[in-house]
């Protein structure tokens, strides 16, 4: 039996089960640069075609859609705790005990929120006493900012209802009296903490403003007037457009005719000031100034993506949860979701009808009729029957064409 050849022994040829092991180029019989050149011509073992056409497509689209994925599970954990964070950081108020007295709920599935604001100052960080020029110990507990913000259950639009401070008003137990000493009526005469005492005084005033109104009041949000300053930070300042220039020297603010861009001092000076108005109607002209400012920092905060800045949404989160003091059911998340279609130009705001001004044993009132104040928030909150029964008798004393008209955002005009 013929043995193979050295040749097939080397190549791998018919003689052999497999191949051997290439010998080196200098114990190669042929030649070292015949070996050399054989050795550069024969691909090795390891080598693998380069990706190319779909396959190189299919590569890059898993990896972006990995990269995708991970981003938005983390963008959503970062969301989640930093509003888990804000909800827990809360400080909560029982205010069961008042909502137990409310007259009956004329709205069904709608929410209204009673927000109260006042000069509360104890929670002063020393960098905004230096700001301020103030103390600590300058504020008051009387609510001088109150308003009922009404939103329909499909949460399509909100309304702003002030209460003026200074409404003349029955408070149980405490007789006839400014609506703002309510809370601070209940605060001093409770014992116990701090907390106890917003407790009292939260739970008072929200009984005399369902009795006023005729509404029920489902959640209660107090907010003291740092909370203007502090929001106005976190947002980068709001934008004011003033009908005419303003200078007055008790609350300091100084502002251009035109458009302002006003945040901490001048933003707390717009909300507080009473006096220079130009028709000397002092706090119901400040009523219009603090929807004014809300409905400009909520536009403010929608159209500069703020929700969607996890930074400039910290900040915003962290202003609110240290000014602000809420009740037990409120959840914000809730809420949010109730409102996430409401722009600004869907805010109205609106002042409950008074009576003139009157002199009395707690000093200068604002004259309000309770019957009227009611007939006055059932028209606001059931508008599409006010609308009907205004159009029957138009149509009855006219057989003129009516024309509509479309009420303009809040902050669309400027203010004096």
């Amino acid at each position: 039996m013929p043995s193979p050849s050295s040749d097939d022994a080397a190549s791998g040829g018919p003689g052999q089960r497999g191949a051997l092991p290439a010998l080196p180029p200098e114990l190669d019989p042929r030649g070292r640069r015949v070996a050399r050149r054989e050795a550069r011509s024969t691909p090795g073992p390891t080598a693998r075609p380069a990706r190319t056409g779909p396959a190189r497509t299919k590569l890059i689209v898993l990896v972006v859609c990995t990269a995708l994925s991970v981003g938005l599970v983390a963008f959503a954990g970062t969301y989640w705790w930093r509003f888990h964070q804000f909800k827990s950081n809360l400080s909560r108020l029982d205010i069961s005990a008042a909502q137990a007295t409310s007259p009956g709920d004329i709205d069904g599935g709608d929410q209204n929120i009673l927000v109260v604001g006042n000069d509360d100052r104890t929670d002063m960080t020393d960098a905004e006493v230096h700001e301020l020029h103030t103390g600590r110990s300058g504020g008051s507990l009387n609510t001088d900012t109150m308003m009922i913000i009404h939103v329909p259950a499909d949460g399509s639009r909100a309304t702003l209802i002030s209460l003026p401070r200074d409404s003349y008003v029955a408070i149980p137990g405490h007789g006839k009296a400014k609506l703002n000493s309510a809370y601070p009526d209940a605060y001093t005469a409770a014992h116990g903490s701090r907390a106890s005492k917003r407790t009292a005084g939260a739970n008072l005033l929200v009984r005399t403003v369902q009795a006023l109104t005729g509404l029920h009041v489902d959640h209660y949000v107090q907010v003291d007037l740092l909370g203007f300053y502090r929001i106005s930070n976190a947002i980068g300042g709001v934008t004011v457009n003033m009908c005419a220039a303003v200078k007055e020297k008790n609350s300091g603010i100084h502002l251009h005719k035109g458009k302002n861009v006003i945040k901490g001092v001048q933003a707390l000076a717009f909300v507080r000031q009473r006096y220079g108005f130009p028709n000397g109607l002092g706090d119901l002209d400040r009523v219009k100034r603090q929807q004014y400012f809300l409905t400009a920092a909520f536009r403010k905060i929608v159209s500069a993506g703020i929700v969607l800045n996890p930074f400039k949404l910290q900040d915003l989160l962290g202003a609110i949860s240290s000014s602000l003091y809420v009740d037990r059911s409120l959840d914000p998340l809730k809420l949010g979701r109730q409102l996430e279609n409401l722009t600004a130009d869907k805010i109205t705001g609106k002042t409950i009808p008074t009576d003139g001004f009157a002199d009395t044993d707690v000093g200068s009132v604002v004259v309000v009729h309770p019957s009227a104040v009611q007939a006055f928030v059932n028209a606001v909150v059931h508008p599409a029957a006010t609308k009907s029964a205004t159009r029957k008798a138009t149509a009855a004393k006219s057989t003129k064409k009516a024309t509509s008209t479309k009420t303009a955002a809040i902050d669309a005009k400027c203010i004096y």
